[in-house]
């Protein structure tokens, strides 16, 4: 494997100046010069949302993508629990600098110092932002804005409106975008998937796009390319993404030449309502702020049938209060979800299946009142017990882990560009900031950082930096990459096999989940990408996709993000493969303490892991090591 070493330009200087400083250096582009720019934008959500609506505000032309009928409709509207900025409002010790060792501590200091910094930095921001919007938080009764804590941090700096953030979030940022669609600097293209990206002369300058609803390509050119289009979490099949969240359009910037960085770091969230039936095509969250006042138990013996009401507090097991007392329930996501499977694993489950543990309001609801915990939460107590036909005021949640968030991405430097200049990869498509774990409420505050606060600066640099000839839709790159895109489309049209797309999907997560998931080992990771390889083979032989390209068709859309699918999760294995340690997310069952906590190894993989696409051959991956100027990686505890 290449020992490559790649260039993160993070700026010279303390760590504290070196955004500032960046921003004094970056060079600019006119005011009056701006409108001669054209940028493209693809996905609408948090990310994509308030960079279109940030760049088009200062006088660029901006062409936005969604495949939804609508931007507000991103997955960044089902967001639940919160936004994290360091303002310490309850006065309660938070600070730039805390919530930057926080965010650096839960990653399991697998995350580039000066990323997170910056992040930390524009938290505040953030909030001044979308207040000044009109988003709704949610205000004590003096009229502050309220906080509450999140797993992984001992201080209350999480923002939130009850359990509809991200909603009301992405409504800000869409009513930026709206206004500038009506003064004409933002064009919308709805109901359009991004299937390629056009490079000319080694730089992005555009996109290939299929209208989904006539099944016309499309090509665009721009003088710059911004990739907001989230995680790649539905390898798994199921997961708490949007049915629709997918992989291809950072997949094929992959196959076009951005480096894909830590496929493998893929976030469990603990607390989400359990697998009912192999009829199930997804999951649901319930937000990590139920944490703040339910605690979480089993039975102390294993195979204890009893209703929950029946069993009294000496025989429960609140083990997350047990194990880690200085943070209790509020552990990490992966700390949490790792504990729960130990559980259950151990016999301790709950539920039909016994892949289950207790989420308990009981003594939250005795000491606040019912009221008050409605208050905070009632949308998503409603919404549990819509599902499970179970009245959590009543009697406790079940829950069990699943795949939600997904920390790897497309490689991107300390400007959010990417290896193939030009495409700049913002929010949870790129793999930046959270490093092996990501800090509940902090995928918000990230999308939005990079959206409202970073790319207007990195973008603008780019565009003055380079002498950008003038290029068209008519340079021959285009149709060129037009006929490749098309070529797959119609490969795909004519396997007339006689499996349904939905039949490998569910195959393929299997696979992913078993070998890929919550714990990994050797053998294990070598056998998922051998199950890989040959349903992948199966899929180019058997696959039945009806209909055709003409015109609306969903199988089609499917067909195409599960190829590419199968693609990403053989190097998922790979990846996961070739990190020989614990960190986060990801746990090798080789690379353990003997608490079962993640063990690392920082001597030999400190480093961000970025594979390189090798058309015909083995992918080759490179490395980014991470250094630590402020910061000492410490065995990560949160006892």
């Amino acid at each position: 494997m290449s020992q490559t070493v790649l260039n993160s330009n993070v700026p010279n200087g303390p760590l504290a100046e070196k955004w500032q400083n960046h921003k004094n250096e970056m060079k600019l582009v006119a005011p009056n010069n701006k409108r001669k720019y054209d940028i493209i934008v693809v996905g609408t959500g948090l990310a994509g949302a308030s960079a279109a609506a940030s760049l088009a505000e200062l006088g660029y032309n901006v062409k936005a993508f969604c495949y939804q009928d609508s931007p507000r409709r991103a997955h960044s509207i089902a967001a639940q629990g919160g936004i994290n900025a360091a303002k310490n409002y309850p006065n309660d010790g938070d600070s730039v600098h805390r919530l930057f060792y926080d965010t650096i501590k839960g990653g399991d200091f697998r995350a580039r110092e000066a990323n997170v910094h910056r992040l930390s930095e524009v938290s505040s921001n953030i909030i001044d932002q979308c207040v000044a919007q009109g988003v709704p938080f949610a205000r004590e009764y003096g009229g502050l804005l309220a906080n509450r804590t999140f797993g992984g941090a001992q201080v209350s700096r999480t923002f939130y409106c009850r359990g509809q953030t991200g909603q009301q979030l992405l409504l800000g940022a869409y009513s930026g975008l709206m206004r500038q669609v009506a003064a004409g600097k933002v064009t919308m293209f709805p109901r359009r998937e991004m299937l390629d990206l056009v490079n000319v002369d080694g730089v992005a300058r555009g996109i290939v796009c299929r209208n989904l609803q006539t099944g016309e390509f499309e090509t665009h050119s721009a003088h710059a390319v911004l990739l907001c289009t989230g995680g790649y979490g539905n390898v798994f099949y199921l997961s708490t993404n949007a049915k629709g969240c997918n992989v291809t359009a950072a997949w094929r910037c992959h196959k076009r030449g951005a480096f894909f960085a830590n496929p493998c770091y893929t976030q469990i969230h603990p607390t989400c309502i359990p697998v009912k039936g192999d009829y199930q095509s997804k999951l649901t969250l319930m937000s990590e702020s139920l944490r703040n006042d339910g605690r979480v138990w089993v039975p102390k013996k294993p195979d204890d049938h009893r209703a929950p009401g029946q069993i009294p507090d000496e025989d429960r097991d609140y083990y997350l209060e047990r194990r880690y007392p200085s943070f209790g329930n509020m552990v990490p996501r992966d700390v949490a979800s790792r504990a729960a499977k130990e559980r259950c694993d151990a016999g301790y489950g709950i539920g039909e299946t016994g892949m289950a543990v207790y989420l308990d309001f009981k003594r939250a609801i005795s000491e606040q009142g019912e009221d008050a915990i409605r208050a905070k939460y009632g949308n998503l107590f409603h919404m549990y017990q819509k599902i499970t036909d179970e009245n959590p005021y009543q009697s406790p949640m079940r829950i069990y882990p699943a795949v939600h968030y997904t920390m790897g991405g497309l490689w991107v430097d300390y400007n959010l560009e990417s290896s193939v200049p030009g495409l700049f990869v913002l929010g949870e498509a790129n793999f930046s900031d959270h490093g092996a774990n990501r800090l509940g409420a902090s995928a918000l505050m990230q999308g939005l950082a990079d959206g409202y606060f970073v790319a207007p600066y990195t973008v603008g640099h780019h565009l003055a930096s380079r002498n950008l000839k003038p290029v068209t839709t008519a340079h021959p790159n285009f149709e060129k990459t037009k006929q490749e895109a098309k070529g797959r489309v119609e490969k795909l049209l004519g396997v007339n096999g006689k499996r349904s797309v939905q039949s490998f999907h569910r195959e393929l997560g299997q696979i992913m989940w078993d070998y890929c998931g919550m714990a990994r080992n050797a053998d294990g990771l070598k056998m998922a990408a051998e199950k890989i390889v040959s349903l992948k083979e199966q899929y180019w032989k058997q696959v039945f996709v009806p209909g055709s390209g003409a015109d609306f068709n969903q199988q089609l859309e499917l067909a195409g993000r599960v190829a590419d699918f199968m693609e990403f999760g053989e190097l998922f294995a790979k990846d996961a493969l070739a990190r020989e340690e614990s960190a986060g997310g990801h746990f090798r069952e080789e690379h353990q303490t003997e608490e079962g906590e993640a063990k690392r190894d920082d001597e030999n993989f400190a480093h961000v892991a970025a594979w390189e696409h090798q058309e015909g051959g083995e992918a080759v991956r490179h490395k980014e090591e991470l250094k630590f100027e402020v910061v000492t990686p410490s065995t990560r505890s949160y006892k």
